[in-house]
C-alpha cells in the first residue's frame, strides 16, 4: 500500500481542490418541443412542465391546485 513521503495539510490539499474548471452546461434541443433546455432538467413550455419529452405536469392541473 502507498504511503505519502511527507504529509500534505488541509490548506494545501483544499486549495489543490478548488481550481475546477468551469464546464460549459449541456443545451439538449426537445424532440417532442423543439425547445432548448439543460440535460436532466425539466422545462416549462407554455405552461406545461416537460421531462424527457413527457408531459409531467399540464397547465390544466397546475391552475386547478393554486
Amino acid at each position: 500500500m502507498a504511503h505519502p513521503k511527507s504529509r500534505i495539510s488541509k490548506q494545501r490539499k483544499r486549495k489543490r481542490r478548488t481550481h475546477k474548471k468551469t464546464a460549459i452546461p449541456q443545451i439538449a434541443i426537445c424532440k417532442t418541443t423543439g425547445e432548448p433546455h439543460l440535460y436532466h432538467r425539466a422545462y416549462w413550455v407554455e405552461g406545461n412542465m416537460y421531462y424527457k419529452g413527457q408531459v409531467v405536469i399540464k397547465a390544466d392541473d397546475f391552475e386547478d391546485e393554486a
